[in-house]
């Protein structure tokens, strides 16, 4: 790709997510019959925690971070690390060290399925990290793991590219081929709950 191509793909996605990121996730994953929406156990590590950004994803084994920490310098700014991380609740895959190594890394945030420590930390730092538990245990450091895959999290397969977002609701995943149908679709959806709000709103004070 040329980098007038490259400039035009970057100009596209800035678009896309800025509408995006203006979006409650509850309305994206309506507007995909609710087929992208990550399972209720991952959620936000801090209140207020929101995230618009492409997936780079890693799966590894449960409870087991070298893969992270191999993967931190492949990470391109604005991207979000999404983690497959089997589910593992009893050993906690980042703290503090590793979020602040992503970002330095300009690391948009990580969506973990497995467990994470220094919560407090994370919030101090306003780095949002969605995730399925918070352990106080470490976690093991001898592989294997794999790039840039394609990564089932919380029933949800999340392949290289696509945009992830969250929010307090959750998270929801929308395949890059059909952002600009989904977003056109949330768009819409968005704009009558808001309008059906503001009727509700007039009728309480009338």
């Amino acid at each position: 790709m040329n980098d007038s191509n490259t400039d035009d793909a970057e100009r596209e996605w800035l678009g896309i997510r800025e509408r995006f990121a203006a979006l409650p996730v509850a309305n994206v994953g309506d507007s995909m019959d609710r087929l992208g929406v990550v399972d209720a156990g991952i959620g936000a590590t801090w209140r207020g925690a929101r995230l618009t950004a492409r997936a780079r994803t890693l799966e590894v084994a449960g409870g087991d971070n070298k893969g992270i920490h191999e993967s931190i310098a492949d990470v391109r700014p604005g991207e979000v690390l999404v983690v497959n991380g089997h589910g593992v609740r009893d050993r906690a895959l980042i703290g503090e060290l590793i979020a602040h190594r992503l970002i330095n890394a300009e690391c948009a945030g990580m969506v973990i399925d497995g467990a994470v420590r220094d919560i407090e930390d994370l919030e101090a730092e306003r780095f949002p990290v969605f995730a399925r538990a918070s352990s106080p245990a470490g976690p093991y450091k001898n592989g294997p793991w794999r790039k840039q895959v394609p990564v089932a999290i919380g029933g949800v397969v999340v392949s290289p590219g696509d945009i992830v977002l969250g929010d307090s609701d959750g998270v929801a995943v929308v395949p890059w081929a059909e952002a600009r149908e989904v977003l056109e679709r949330a768009e819409r959806k968005h704009a009558d709950e808001e309008a059906a709000r503001a009727r509700t709103v007039a009728q309480r004070g009338s």
